[in-house]
């Protein structure tokens, strides 16, 4: 999230163009999805708290290397190395919420999990921006440098409070690893689900990274604006990510993610042709993007986290969490290729961006009705 508002920022000071851009995007994505591949190797076999605690550490010292790279190229790498370690932990949160909470209260679990996700961009967005923007010489790194203490925080909160999870353990199979995971990546109800987490991913991510670019290059909305924008549908994401959640155990989790991918072709399709218009008209149409297209996120993952079984979720979740990073790498790498500059400096062809987006979508919503739970304790 803090690259995406950050992009004009960096395609300034680095002098590169919108696919340098996109690359800088993927980096980060790219290797979350090879090191949630490795990490399906190991995931099932440790505890899940001291393997979050370690991650989470390794985490920080790459952002920390974020805020310190001098150029272009080694900003990239420290990218690719946060990557490394933040892929796996968004796998690694889903897996523990799936191991504690049943199917039918799970809707509002990962509605939580989404308010959470809001909330750092109510917060953590905006004052990112303003910290890139006050901090003299500093800039672009203030963020960087300020998740980390954030960070080193939240580490020991988690080294204090967060509960050992060992039950997967106790049903943890033998035998050759790679022909397990192997065995869990070709069943047929987890390769739906990774088709359909790859169009989740396609959906939005073709869009959302170039959002910020778009509005201050075409809309005419300023850099400060950009906060603006962020701090309100994050508010919005927040109070309604948790109702979503209800919602969609109450009325269904495919009902619900139904209801709310048709919604969000409304604010795709706009966002992607908006043209000079009242700052409150940008507003209102962003507010009610973010609620929609991370809101469907909701349903669509809990409905993911039930394709597996619990003994072997940690694997499962792993390549899944690969398939998502590598999907919304590819799609903000693809809308990168796509989008061009033109001599004004404005992007063109953003909105075939969003065709292709409405495309994805069309195509999720037919598949998510091919997803299946699956029975909590297999029979042996």
């Amino acid at each position: 999230m803090i690259m995406m508002p950050l992009g004009p920022q960096l395609i300034r000071v680095f002098q590169i163009d919108t696919h340098q851009f996109g690359l800088l995007l993927s980096s980060y994505t790219f290797t979350a999805a090879a090191s949630g591949l490795l990490a399906a190797t190991y995931i099932d076999r440790y505890d899940r708290r001291k393997l979050m605690l370690t991650l989470y550490a390794l985490f920080i010292v790459a952002t920390l290397c974020c805020g310190l790279a001098p150029n272009f190229t080694l900003l990239l790498v420290a990218r690719a190395l946060a990557g490394a370690f933040g892929g796996i932990l968004g796998a690694l949160v889903q897996t523990m919420v799936a191991d504690v909470v049943p199917f039918e209260r799970r809707g509002q679990a990962m509605g939580t999990i989404m308010a959470a996700f809001a909330l750092s961009t109510v917060a953590g967005v905006p004052l990112g921006l303003f910290l890139a923007s006050h901090m003299g010489t500093l800039g672009w790194r203030a963020p960087f440098f300020f998740i980390v203490l954030l960070s080193c925080g939240f580490l020991a909160v988690g080294y204090r409070y967060l509960p050992s999870l060992t039950d997967h353990l106790q049903r943890i199979r033998s035998g050759n690893v790679f022909q397990q995971i192997y065995a869990v990546a070709r069943e047929p109800n987890h390769l739906k689900a990774y088709v359909f987490m790859s169009l989740l991913m396609l959906g939005g991510f073709t869009v959302i990274p170039y959002v910020a670019l778009y509005y201050t290059a075409n809309v005419g909305m300023s850099e400060s604006f950009i906060t603006v924008i962020y701090l309100c549908g994050g508010t919005a994401t927040f109070f309604t990510s948790r109702l979503i959640g209800k919602m969609a155990d109450r009325h269904g989790k495919l009902r619900t993610y139904r209801v709310l991918a048709l919604a969000s072709l409304v604010p795709l399709l706009v966002t992607t042709h908006l043209v000079p218009v009242p700052w409150w008209a940008v507003l209102l149409n962003s507010t009610v993007f973010f609620i929609l297209v991370p809101g469907r996120m909701v349903p669509g993952m809990a409905m993911i986290t039930a394709a597996a079984a619990p003994q072997v979720r940690g694997t499962f979740m792993s390549i899944a969490s690969s398939v998502q990073m590598l999907a919304s790498g590819m799609a903000s790498l693809i809308a990168g290729l796509i989008i061009t500059h033109n001599a004004a400096g404005q992007i063109e062809r953003y909105n075939l961006v969003g065709y292709l987006a409405m495309a994805c979508t069309f195509i999720a919503i037919w598949m998510a009705r091919h997803l299946k739970v699956a029975p909590a304790i297999p029979a042996d």
